[in-house]
């Protein structure tokens, strides 16, 4: 992996932050058009962020693997 790139768990910690951060907007939106919206971003950002925990998971054992 290249040094640039984020870490699997960067990236899980940004996607929480991004969910978190639409479920206030959606808290706080007036019209039901932009609560309904920021609540679609906030899952979507919930399915990424549980997606990075699978692939945490598939990176573990692979280097778990090699070390055996």
């Amino acid at each position: 992996m290249n040094d640039d790139e984020p870490t699997t768990e960067e990236l899980k910690i940004s996607q929480l932050k991004r969910e978190l951060a639409e479920r206030e907007s959606a808290r706080q939106a007036e019209p039901a058009e932009e609560t309904e919206q920021h609540d679609r971003r906030a899952d979507k950002a919930a399915y990424l962020r549980e997606k990075l925990t699978e692939r945490g998971d598939a990176e573990r054992r692979a280097d778990e693997a090699d070390r055996d």
